[in-house]
Formats: structure tokens, sequence, C-alpha cells
């Protein structure tokens, strides 16, 4: 296996699904499969730590906030959990704990705090002298959204705490939503023809996004106080204190939070939790272990992502049984043809499961599944459904194989599978499903967010060849829009100031919208830091863009291909004369001690891990290498360094010890 390869992979599909999780609230994959790509990614980096790099899903809680909403900076980062999925992988959570701890401890010297994992949104809430000042997202961990306004409309959410004495006070919890509430919801979108919401954290976050608080106060949202972003600010030296002073101010806590002394105590209220989740009134997908003495909180400290001393251990997934009644076959922007089973309606965890994506032909093959099949279904992570098998034992001989077409379902144009992916794909430029679904992208929030331009209302254009391509949107008028079905003056006016603000968008925004492929949130946005403007992005060559920390060499013949193709050039052409000019930043620089410098380490650092490492690198203005490359300008050389030393040195870059380079730092600092 290419494993360089398979981790760039592997990055863009997790930052694909988190953006669509975290930021668009609309996942494409259960949170088991998300954990499973997850977790192949730390393997990977774990036994190839040369090949981490500050981008890396492995490096970052969440993701970034959505532009609408100013950012709120949280003076403690707001950090994720790793995940654990069986006893076993509990018991070797306190493994590590001990042997990160000297040995002078033993499993009798640790304790814990049990707590319910609700499925909501994570927040942020401050209070200044007892009173709510701003709340926030987690966003990517370091900032957030301002959802001061929203969170105001919860009704469990205090505004003055029992206890004003406390000068600042920044509270973590989770917004939920209750299962009925979500139902009446779902209820209420199905007759406007909105889309609904696959689980309650969806529709909680979905809730908090809204820019008009008022719709945020209809949606019966509720909250849960967990913890303090310092505990310091606090009496308490434990979790378990720290959860009955947050009650005494007034703020909501769990009543199924339990002190366990033991890992054996864990274990078993994991097992209480697994089988009170149906009869609760509100989703949990598992249980957060933390380590309960606040002293040992702080020995143990934070990794990259999460804290060292608290795991979510997920449940099992919810699985049921219906009938596979046919197979469609559905065509994305990038031309990808993804199978969905059409099943008999059927109850999953609460909700009405009839449609499941079989991902590609490879997945349905592997499985041996067949139209008329009894087949196990399940919401892995109480998200959205997948088919876990076929029940072979039930078949009577009736059944029939899937059959991937050989022409695309739309255009009838032939289909290609490329050596080594799995993704069938229409290869037309011109096949209709791909070009709506291009500029559905392109408006969407993933995109340039242009606001009345949603899925319904670009199918409309679209069908009515109003609008065929993506220039077309920025030449629309008034009295195109103004006699639709469902429009009117009003809306017209709406949707042709949100074009016209979206003529001059940030380059990184445009190219993420543009959907070239293998150019997502990161690489754009890396795009973005490292050209003065798209022309020149536009005349790179695949050298110049292999020279670029973090692009591969499949993104950087992507982008090349991309810009070299005429009918790509021609739109161009013609969003410029309509007045689109992207607004390209500029490459980030100041005086930091390591600004203009790019920083590979190699071998083995004795004061420093590697991610306490390149985050100093970061920090002070640097940038990190991951190979040696003409544009590398010091290697930091740590003990058994091998052939990127020798060849560092052929290259005449400069080699520094750890002693020497962090002498450069604190140099400059004094």
């Amino acid at each position: 296996m290419d494993v360089e390869k398979r981790i760039r992979e592997l990055r863009l599909l997790l930052q694909e699904h988190a953006h669509r999780y975290y930021t668009l609230d609309d996942p494409l994959i259960s949170d088991g499969e998300y954990d499973l790509l997850f977790q192949e990614l730390l393997d990977l980096e774990e036994e190839h730590p040369d090949l981490v790099t500050p981008d890396s899903p492995s490096q970052r809680p969440g993701a970034p906030p959505v532009d609408k909403f100013e950012q709120v900076v949280h003076h403690t980062p707001m950090l994720s959990l790793e995940n654990a999925f069986s006893t076993g992988d509990l018991r070797a959570f306190e493994e590590r704990l001990l042997r990160f701890l000297n040995q002078d401890f033993t499993s009798d010297s640790l304790s814990y705090m049990a707590e319910p994992k609700v499925d909501g949104l994570a927040v942020e809430l401050v209070y200044e002298q007892g009173r709510f000042v701003q709340g926030s997202t987690r966003g990517d961990g370091s900032k957030g959204e301002d959802i001061t306004a929203q969170l105001k409309t919860i009704s469990a959410i205090t505004h003055t705490l029992l206890d004003s004495s406390a000068q600042r006070l920044e509270v973590r919890g989770e917004v939920f939503m209750d299962r009925e509430a979500l139902i009446q919801l779902n209820r209420e979108r199905l007759l406007t023809g909105e889309p609904l919401f696959a689980n309650p954290r969806n529709a909680a976050a979905g809730s908090l996004r809204q820019l008009d608080p008022a719709v945020t106060a209809k949606r019966s949202l509720k909250f849960l106080a967990y913890g303090i972003a310092d505990p310091g600010q606090t009496p308490c030296t434990s979790q378990s204190e720290l959860l009955a002073w947050l009650g005494s101010l007034g703020l909501p806590v769990s009543e199924l939070a339990r002190f366990c002394p033991s890992i054996t105590e864990v274990i078993s209220r994991f097992e209480q939790l697994a089988e009170l989740r149906q009869t609760l009134a509100y989703e949990i997908d598992g249980m957060v272990v933390k380590i309960n003495d606040f002293n040992l909180q702080q020995r143990l400290g934070n990794k990259a992502r999460a804290p060292r001393w608290a795991i979510a251990c997920k449940f099992p997934a919810i699985q049921t049984t219906t009938r596979l009644i046919s197979v469609d076959f559905q065509v994305g922007r990038t031309g990808a043809v993804t199978p969905v089973a059409i099943l008999e309606p059927a109850e999953v965890g609460g909700v009405t499961v009839s449609r499941a994506t079989l991902h590609n032909r490879d997945e349905f093959e592997r499985k041996d599944l067949r139209i008329g099949d009894t087949v196990l279904i399940q919401r892995a992570g109480d998200v959205i459904p997948e088919v876990v098998k076929a029940i072979v034992e039930k078949r009577n001989g009736s059944e029939q194989p899937i059959v991937m077409p050989t022409a695309c379902p739309v255009c009838g144009h032939a289909l290609l599978k490329a050596p080594g992916e799995a993704v069938t794909r229409c290869i037309n430029p011109h096949c209709p499903a791909q070009r709506l679904r291009a500029l559905i992208h392109f408006s969407s929030r993933a995109g340039l967010d242009i606001e009345g331009l949603g899925k319904k209302s670009m199918a409309q254009l679209f069908n009515l060849k109003l609008v065929r391509d993506i220039p077309d949107i920025f030449t629309l008028e008034h009295g195109q829009l103004a006699g639709l079905e469902g429009w009117g003056e009003k809306s017209a006016d709406k949707v042709l100031a949100a074009i016209q603000a979206a003529k001059k968008p940030p380059l990184g925004k445009f190219l993420g919208a543009l959907g070239i492929r293998f150019v997502g949130e990161v690489t754009a946005s890396l795009l973005e830091q490292a050209f003065l403007s798209l022309d020149q992005l536009m005349n790179s060559s695949i050298d110049v863009l292999l020279e670029l920390e973090g692009i591969g060499e499949q993104a950087a013949r992507s982008i090349v291909d991309y810009f070299s193709d005429p009918s790509v050039r021609e739109m161009f052409a013609r969003l410029q004369q309509a007045g689109v000019v992207p607004e390209a930043g500029r490459p980030s620089g100041g005086d930091l001690p390591l600004s203009g410098r790019v920083i590979l380490f190699t071998g083995t650092l004795n004061t420093l891990s590697r991610t306490e490492a390149k985050k100093l690198v970061k920090d002070n203005g640097g940038q990190i290498a991951t190979t040696v490359t003409q544009k590398l300008t010091h290697l930091v050389a740590g003990e058994k360094a091998g052939s990127k030393l020798k060849k560092a040195r052929e290259l005449g870059k400069i080699i520094l010890t750890e002693h020497e380079f962090l002498e450069i730092i604190q140099n400059f600092q004094r």
C-alpha cells in the first residue's frame, strides 16, 4: 500500500465529511463510518509520524466556523474527544493513562466520572459577573460562531447565575433537541417541502445557525452543562464537585452522570446507559469518561485535538431488518454514480428509514446484495442509515442481482471506472445531472452561499434554461425572476442583491465553490495563501503546486488539468465580463522568529514531541515540510536521523539540532 497516498485520500475524505457534518449539518455517512476512516488515519500517522501535517484532521477538533456569523476566539481551545467502541477499549484507555503517569500509580489510584454523551451541539457560554454576555459554537476548536442571540432564546440557559462572584466563567455544554421535538419539527418541514433533519444533532445545529433568533426560539432546544474552560476559576478540585457546583449556579447538568471509583464501575455504567438510552426523552450516542481529579487531568494534559484524560465510548449501532425493493443510481456533481437502496420503510431507533446509500459497485458486490433480499440495516452513530448485510438464509430464489449501469442514467453517456478507484463516473462534462449538482454546490453554503439560490430554486432556473452554467447566475435579470412560480418582486430583489454581493468572493471560497476534484476547503485555503491572484494560480505548473506544503500530486494534477480546459478558460472570461473578481489573501508573514522559514523534523527529538515541535513552528511564523525539497530552508535533526538528513546536506540546507532550533525562538523572544 502507498501509505502517503492513502493518508492523503483519508484526509480529503475526512475534511469533506467533517465540513458536511459540522458546518452544513448535512452528513452523507454514518458516525460509525467516519470513526473507522478517522481511526485508520490515526493508525497510519502513528506508524509514520513524519507524514503528520498541521492541517490533518487528526490535529483539529472540529470544522471552521460558518462565515455568516461573527467569529469568537475561545480563550481555552474546545477540544474533541478520542473514541472507544468497546469495554476492551475502556480498559486500554486506563492502561494508557497508567503508562503516561509514573510507576507509583496503579488502577486503584484512578477514579472517574461517567457522563452520558448527548447527541447535540457543543457550545460555550461566557458569564461576566454572573451575567450571560456571549455564546458560541465549538467551530474548529480555536474559534467558533457567535450565536449569543440564538442561545438567549433557550429557556434552560440562565441569563444570570445565582452566584455572581466570579469575574468571568466560560461554561461548556451541549445544546440538544428531544426526540418528540424532532418528530414535530420534521412533520412541519415535510408540509413545507423542506429537507428533513437526519437526527437531533443536525436539528439542534441547524436551529442554532438560524440568522433570525425568533426561528431558534420556536425549536424547543435544551441545554446541559458539562464543564468549565478553566476549572482553576472555580472552588472545585474534581469533575464531580464541578457538576454539583454548576447546578448550584442555576445551570442544568445531567442527572445521569455518575462517579465511578474504578474502570470496572465505568464499564458497568456504560452497560447500564446502553440499556437506558431508548427510554430517554433525548438521544445519547455513548458515554464520556473523564478522570475525576483536576490535578491529574492537568498532569495528563492534552494531545493535538483531544485531552489525554477523557474518552468517548460509543454505543453499538441500532439495527433492524427490512426488504431491499430496488436500487436507484444517482449522479453527483463530479460524475460519481452512487447506488441508493430503496427499502421497505422500517423504524430504526425511532426514525423511519426507506433509503440507504450503497456507496459504490464494489460495496454491494462485496456484500453480495440482491434486489428482494431481506437486509440488516443500521443507523451507526444514529445518523445516515446503511445496509450492513443480506440475510442469506431468508432467500427464496426470486432475488435478482444488482447491476451497475454501463451508461449514465441521466444523459446516456458511457460510464467509466478508473483503475484503482472504487467510484464509477459519468465522464460527460455536459451531463445535465452533473451540471445541476455543480450549480447547486456553487451557490450553496459549501460554495459562495448565495442566499435564495437553494436546491429548489436552482433546479427551477436550470430546468427553465435560465441558468445552464456558473456565469449565467451573474447575468440574471429582475424581469426573468419576478414572474416565476413561487417568486415575486421581493424574492427577485433579494436574490439579485445576494448575487451582486457574491461577485467579489475570497479566492479560497471561490475555488471551493468550483468543485475542482481533490480541492476541498483546506486545499482551497492553502492556494489562497500561496497565490496573489486567480490568474497566477491558473498559469501555475504542477511543479510549482507540489512545492506547496499540503498539496499532493493528485490535487496538483487535478488543478492544472482543470485550468487547462478551454471550456473552463472560457467560463472565467465570461465571469470576468460579468464583474466576478475573486479576491486573494496575502501570504502570511510578520515579524516572527521563523517567518519565511520552511522546517522539516527528522529523527527522535529529546525534549519535544513531534506535535509540540510543529506547533512551535506554526506559532512562530514558519511552515512545516514533510519531505526534503528545494523549498526547505532548515532541517532539525534528532537522534537516528536518516536519509532526509543526508539529502538535506546534499542540497545545502541549514541543519539544526533540537537545542539550536529552540535557541532561535528563545533568543528572538528576549
